[in-house]
């Protein structure tokens, strides 16, 4: 089956969080012999931030930020036996939405994939004539990289006729054990863009244990951080390229993750770097949030925290081996069912059966 998938980008994580997700996935499709196009505009400088070259596993399209291009590009929908718009593009999505799902032919499937699902509901939800909502009845699935059932049944409510979520994962070839790097060997790292709906988190789980523990060293890297104060026992190494993510994962003696504002309040959402630093072998330190049971068994394989003192008492309890044991336990967990290659089974399964009876199978 041929996709023309719409998204934005797959050749540069420059503030694209969804990179590693999209690679991971549509590598994994089409080692099950999918032939795959991926659109992306050429916005935000992402061209000019590559971060891996055009693969051969799958043709990258690049068209102009403009409406031309924009129009150019959605054309080649009518190719495809399977038409992907994923939330997020990044230039004229809705234009982009209406533009793809017209070119697709009538016997396509049409998908709207939500990498951003939360965020997305709630612009649903302000405004009752959005376009994508009224396009919803007439697409044959949703699919959402988080969320859980109860963004299944969010959109369910708002008229998609089926909402399934295929969660973040490992790509083994891509994240995994290396040697630790002397820049990122600290007790406490985190790596995130610095985003409105993120940053009092990251002051309450990065920064005020940074202050409650002075004995310790703690590390940020991501972009936007750079006019940020920070104690004197941090560093601060601005964007981190993806070739680096192994290193930086592996060379601290914990490595934290931190929920944007409404992947927590939404649960059952964990982020690529949760499945990064498992598969590198770190130890990973979350925030809580509903559903992290179902990835890694907090205490084992993943530490939990509720707030910044929670973190603070982590650092202090938790030694360099028992922190490389719960990462080698992590390992272990996503390598056997939160791979890359586990949720293309599924992808699989979806398409093949909506694509042998699409409207049957999407009721």
């Amino acid at each position: 089956m041929k996709i023309a998938f719409y998204g934005s980008s797959l050749l540069s994580a420059y503030w694209n969080g969804a990179a590693t997700y999209y690679r991971g996935l549509l590598r994994a499709l089409a080692r099950r012999g999918y032939d795959i196009t991926f659109y992306e505009p050429d916005v935000f400088g992402r061209q000019e931030n590559r971060d891996i070259d055009p693969p051969d596993w799958c043709r990258v399209a690049v068209y102009p930020g403009t409406l031309e291009g924009l129009k150019s590009a959605s054309a080649h929908a009518a190719a495809a036996d399977v038409v992907v718009k994923a939330s997020g593009v990044g230039f004229e999505d809705d234009l982009l939405l209406a533009q793809v799902m017209q070119h697709a032919r009538p016997t396509a499937l049409k998908i709207f994939w939500d990498v951003d699902a939360p965020a997305t509901l709630a612009e649903l939800a302000a405004v009752p004539d959005h376009p994508l909502r009224k396009a919803l009845p007439d697409l044959h699935l949703v699919l959402t990289y988080g969320g859980g059932d109860p963004v299944a049944r969010a959109y369910r409510a708002l008229g998609a006729r089926a909402c399934i979520p295929v969660y973040n994962a490992l790509d083994p070839q891509t994240h995994h054990p290396v040697a630790k790097i002397g820049r990122f060997a600290v007790d406490l790292a985190f790596l995130g863009n610095r985003l409105p709906d993120r940053e009092a988190r990251v002051e309450e789980f990065f920064f005020g244990p940074a202050l409650a523990c002075p004995d310790q060293r703690f590390l940020i890297g991501g972009s936007g951080w750079d006019d940020k104060p920070m104690p004197s026992n941090t560093s601060l190494v601005g964007h981190v390229s993806t070739r680096d993510h192994n290193a930086f994962n592996v060379s601290p003696k914990i490595v934290l993750n931190v929920s944007r504002d409404s992947m927590a309040r939404n649960g059952f959402s964990p982020a690529t770097r949760v499945f990064e630093a498992a598969g590198a072998g770190a130890c990973l330190l979350t925030d809580a949030w509903e559903g992290i049971e179902q990835f890694l068994k907090p205490g084992e394989e993943v530490l939990v925290a509720r707030d910044g003192q929670d973190v603070s008492a982590i650092l202090r309890s938790v030694t360099p081996e028992k922190a490389q044991a719960m990462g080698k336990r992590a390992m272990a967990r996503v390598l056997a069912e939160h791979t890359y290659e586990r949720r293309a089974q599924l992808v699989d399964r979806l398409l093949r059966e909506r694509k042998a009876s699409p409207l049957e199978a999407a009721e």
